[in-house]
């Protein structure tokens, strides 16, 4: 199901919510990433304005796709460019809590959510799920015995 973001109030929220001003637009970018890579679903978020000069920190992402409403229009009226052009709108879900927004999505039938309540949803995902266990000796090293079996194996010889 695309997920559809709209950036700068999902940031809003989330600042103020988390009481975390300094969560950048890119750190929010890697966060969701991470969400949608679990989700095994792709989304776009959608910022206002042209965004940094430098937009290094949003081009390895896998799940999400970051776009700039540049300076001639605004992030709504892209997001309800994409809701009107969606060929199947009823699957879409738009996250905003912008009413213009919601209006237009409900007006499609598509799926609304609000800031707060999905960014609820995402730390709850998030929070689940936790990595796998990793052999202790990933992170202590080899012990001594088993590094002289592997270079015995090897045939290095240890002066």
């Amino acid at each position: 199901m695309p997920t559809i973001i709209d950036g700068h109030n999902l940031l809003w929220a989330v600042q103020n919510l988390e009481d975390t001003p300094a969560v950048t637009d890119a750190a929010l970018c890697r966060i969701l990433d991470g969400y949608f890579g679990l989700k095994r679903e792709a989304a776009e978020i959608i910022f206002d304005g042209p965004g940094p000069l430098n937009k290094s920190e949003f081009v390895n992402l896998k799940n999400i796709e970051v776009t700039f409403s540049g300076r001639a229009t605004d992030c709504d009226n892209i997001i309800e460019d994409r809701i009107l052009a969606s060929t199947a709108p009823k699957r879409l879900t738009i996250v905003s809590t912008d009413r213009r927004l919601r209006n237009a999505a409900e007006a499609k039938k598509a799926i609304s959510i609000k800031c707060e309540d999905f960014w609820d949803e995402v730390k709850k995902r998030l929070s689940k799920h936790k990595p796998g266990n990793e052999p202790p000796g990933k992170r202590k090293g080899l012990t001594e015995s088993e590094t002289e079996l592997w270079l015995k194996v090897f045939g290095i010889e240890q002066q």
